[in-house]
């Protein structure tokens, strides 16, 4: 029996980014074709400006088109109200397709907070949107880049509040979590996974920062007691290293720009976000909108591909594996 491709939903973003012209440059290839078959999500005027942008023929592809509302005109490169209204509404779109087992995972394109903003809506960013739009608030962040899986205890926090947060039950919390979430993925591993020092040489036992002895030492060893395969913590400056050469199955770092720096220095177009605990699977391209590039004609796909393809790999084993991940006990 042939089994029939995951469905992966594409929302093209911010009309006025790159995000629509990747998507359909990524949906296009044969390399993405043959393990998903992509389902693209924007506005009817938007697909025919992309059309006309790039001189190429939608035929064959697959597309859902959001009736509900009008793009209108709008600018490559700018900030605009309703291009922030469409980039919602092609998440909410996305959201109802996924919850409707139309779809099997989706994978996004960049939006523009500040567009976001414009258009009155108040989520910082689509792991905050997905949140909403499905009741699923405790929500983990993986970057994955090439074989290096690094999870986030901590997102979108000033570096300041994201230290003040650093405390034994919020270190703990975030181990379960990044186990619970290797589980869904089937990528637990013998090999333990690593937490990251927050301080420089793990604070030299006081001497630079007291967290690492006060707060994370402590909760990877009651990690280890409840029988998680985990270790640390590994200072910051060589822990991603030790990770990509296979000494750690992953790492959870403890602020957004610890992580962020870590994989995008290793390899910037393949490092590739997912958003887990929802009912179904998100990926996401790392990289902004590019408006200096947008309606341009010259933006990298590589990061969108790299996006279905990964969707593609986890969406059906983590759609088997949710159930047992909210019923999770230790």
């Amino acid at each position: 029996m042939i089994q029939k491709l995951p469905v992966i939903g594409v929302p093209l973003g911010d009309p006025a980014g790159i995000g629509p012209e990747i998507a359909i440059k990524a949906a296009m290839l044969e390399t993405v074709q043959e393990i998903a078959h992509v389902k693209l999500i924007g506005h009817r005027e938007l697909f025919a400006h992309v059309q006309k942008q790039l001189s190429v023929s939608l035929d064959g592809l697959d597309i859902h088109y959001v009736e509900n509302s009008n793009l209108g005109d709008f600018e490559y490169g700018k900030i605009q109200v309703n291009c922030g209204k469409a980039a919602y509404d092609y998440i909410y779109e996305a959201t109802n397709l996924a919850k409707s087992n139309i779809i099997d995972a989706i994978a996004t394109t960049p939006i523009n907070k500040e567009s976001l903003r414009a258009a009155n809506i108040n989520t910082i960013g689509h792991t905050e949107l997905l949140g909403e739009f499905t009741g699923c608030h405790d929500l983990m962040t993986l970057f994955q880049t090439n074989k290096l899986q690094v999870f986030f205890l901590t997102r979108h926090l000033s570096l300041l509040d994201a230290c003040k947060v650093i405390t034994y039950d919020r270190v703990l919390n975030g181990i379960i979590d990044t186990y619970k979430s290797m589980k869904l993925l089937g990528t637990i591993s013998p090999i333990p996974f690593a937490v990251a020092g927050l301080n420089p040489h793990n604070g030299e036992h006081g001497l630079f920062g007291s967290e690492e002895e006060n707060f994370i030492r402590p909760a990877v060893i009651k990690a280890q007691e409840m029988g998680i395969p985990v270790v640390g913590p590994i200072p910051a400056d060589s822990v991603f290293y030790q990770a990509r050469t296979g000494k750690y199955s992953a790492v959870l770092s403890l602020y957004h720009d610890q992580g962020h720096i870590a994989t995008k220095t290793y390899d910037f177009e393949k490092t590739i976000s997912l958003t887990l605990g929802m009912p179904f699977l998100r990926t996401s391209v790392d990289h902004g909108t590019a408006f200096d590039i947008a309606g341009k004609g010259i933006a990298q796909h590589v990061s969108m591909e790299q996006a279905i393809i990964t969707a593609a790999k986890y969406a059906r084993d983590y759609k088997i594996n949710y159930p047992d991940f909210i019923n999770f006990t230790m």
